[in-house]
Formats: structure tokens, sequence, C-alpha cells
């Protein structure tokens, strides 16, 4: 199977996975499309690929597939006419402090411990088993494109770790994990801001969210950040066009 794209996605082939279970919406299938052979996907090749909707995940490059749902919508901000809401606002100044490194890739004790109280704290009540160290290297650490970690510490302590890639027409966050301890924090608001300012300073017109799915909780924060465009139906156009609610 092929799918259209530029010219040097023409090598690239694609796989329809078995189904599995959904990790977004309960009680339903879920299949994705692997593109392949991983030691293609490079840079030049992913910037085409993630404009048709395709995501990373370690070396694996992918998109949902599924027969009977097309709840998942590939979501990007257009840098340019991003207007941050009032609360956005009070999320960018509360943060401040933070200081900012960008790193490669790298595995570190220190980051593995932070990411595993986030899936602890991100799936509390839970039946399964912690991610080991390996899983959390090949999900993270691995890539076969231009990739970066962003770290945040407040007064050399690790509160946030975002990973991020670049591409062509912007900056894709691939996944962040932060402190959770701090219940008055907005870590994730302010990390999104971050990435949008850093976007802006590389004339980077876009900044893509990966996947926004309306029935998923964990996925609804995305759409309090406006202007948004979302890949429908093969084209990129505008979604969200208004703030969810009015804030005090």
């Amino acid at each position: 199977m092929t799918l259209p794209g530029e010219q040097h996605l023409h090598k690239i082939q694609f796989y329809a996975t078995t189904a599995y279970s959904c990790g977004y919406l309960a009680n339903k299938p879920a299949q994705s499309l692997i593109a392949t052979p991983h030691h293609l996907i490079d840079a030049q090749a992913y910037s085409g690929l993630i404009q048709l909707g395709f995501r990373r995940s370690g070396k694996f490059a992918y998109r949902p597939h599924c027969e009977t749902c097309h709840a998942c919508i590939p979501v990007r901000l257009p840098v340019a006419d991003f207007q941050p809401s009032r609360s956005q606002r009070r999320a960018w100044k509360q943060h401040q402090n933070l200081s900012v490194t960008l790193m490669e890739l790298t595995f570190s004790e220190e980051h593995f411990a932070l990411y595993s109280a986030y899936q602890i704290a991100r799936h509390e009540g839970g039946s399964g088993d912690p991610e080991t160290a390996e899983q959390y290297r090949n999900f993270l650490v691995q890539s076969n494109v231009e990739s970066l970690m962003v770290e945040f510490r407040e007064h050399g302590v690790l509160k946030m770790v975002s990973v991020v890639d670049i591409v062509r027409d912007g900056v894709s966050a691939v996944y962040t994990f932060y402190d959770t301890a701090d219940k008055q924090a907005s870590y994730g608001t302010y990390n999104v801001l971050w990435l949008l300012d850093w976007c802006a300073g590389l004339n980077l017109p876009y900044l893509y969210l990966g996947y926004w799915i309306k029935e998923s909780r964990k996925m609804a924060y995305k759409q309090n950040f406006l202007p948004q465009e979302g890949l429908i139906n093969g084209e990129w156009q505008p979604i969200h066009t208004e703030h969810p609610a009015p804030e005090k």
C-alpha cells in the first residue's frame, strides 16, 4: 500500500496492524498504519509524513487507521496566529522562573524517575505493570529523525521534560511528562506556550500537537490552544475557532 505524498516518500511502504484495544476510547478496537522500513524514515521523510497525519513513537511512524472510527484528528497550531487565553497568560507568568535546557535524546535515571512518577499519577487505579527502563528508552530515547529533549528545572530541581521533533515546517510535541505533586502548577500549559515561543524564534510556522479526540478527557486540553487547525478529509483546516468557555 502506498500513500500520495512528496517525491521522497516513494520508497516508503505502509501496512495496517491487527486490531488492538484503544488506549483512549473504552471498549473500542483500534488499528494503526505503520510506515516502513524504519531506516528510511529520516527527518526529510518524516516532514512529509507528519503533514499526512503521522506521528512518531520511538523509531515507528504511524497514524490511526481504524475501520469504523475516525475520532483521532491530527492538530497543529499556526504559531503567528496564536491567541493565549487569560489562564494561559497566567500560566506563562507563573513559570517564568523555570530554567530551560535543550539536549540530545539521552537516557537519564532522573528523567526516568520523573516519567515513572508521572505515569503512576496519570494512571492511578490502573492495573497495568509499571513501564520498564527499556520500554521508556524505546518510546522516548530512540529516534531516526531530528529530535531533542527540553528540560525544565526550578532552582535546579527537575520539573518537566518535553521530547520534540523538528520538522520542515515546525516542531512536533512528541511527549511531555512533569512533576504532578505541585497541584498549583500549570506545567503542561506552560510547555505548549514555551514551544510556541520557541517556534516563533526559529521562524517555524506550526506546532504539531498530535491527535485530538473529542470524547477523550486526556486530549481535552488541546482544544484550549487557539486558533487551531485539524487534518480533516486530507486537508488542514481551521477547527475550535473559539475558546470552549469564558474564563474567570
